[in-house]
């Protein structure tokens, strides 16, 4: 493993539509990237370091051999990249400290 390369966990480059939601707001985002322990997501307005956030993961089919999934998870942002996205978005990386598999109605 490269000595430089912190992280904990694979990323696997994935576009796959998420509603996040903070605080008072909602908004449907996509993720850049996805491991087991967080996700990068593309936003187009800023979030701050530190914040507690919820999204809904959709995992399409082609991912789960089935139906698409949902999956609910909860983290926090530990880093904010305003300069690394194209335009006016924002890459915002976040924990995944719990998540539940949503089921259909």
């Amino acid at each position: 493993m490269d000595p430089a390369n912190k992280r904990r966990a694979q990323r696997f480059p994935m576009a796959l539509p998420v509603a996040v939601r903070m605080s008072e707001a909602e908004a449907t985002v996509k993720t850049k990237d996805i491991s087991s322990s967080g996700v990068y997501l593309e936003f187009s307005t800023p979030m701050d370091v530190g914040s507690s956030l919820e999204f809904v993961l959709t995992l399409p089919r082609e991912i789960t051999n089935g139906q698409p999934v949902q999956v609910k998870c909860r983290g926090k942002i530990v880093r904010v990249d305003r300069a690394a996205m194209e335009g006016n978005a924002v890459g915002v990386a976040a924990t995944i400290e719990r998540y539940e598999f949503v089921r259909p109605n």
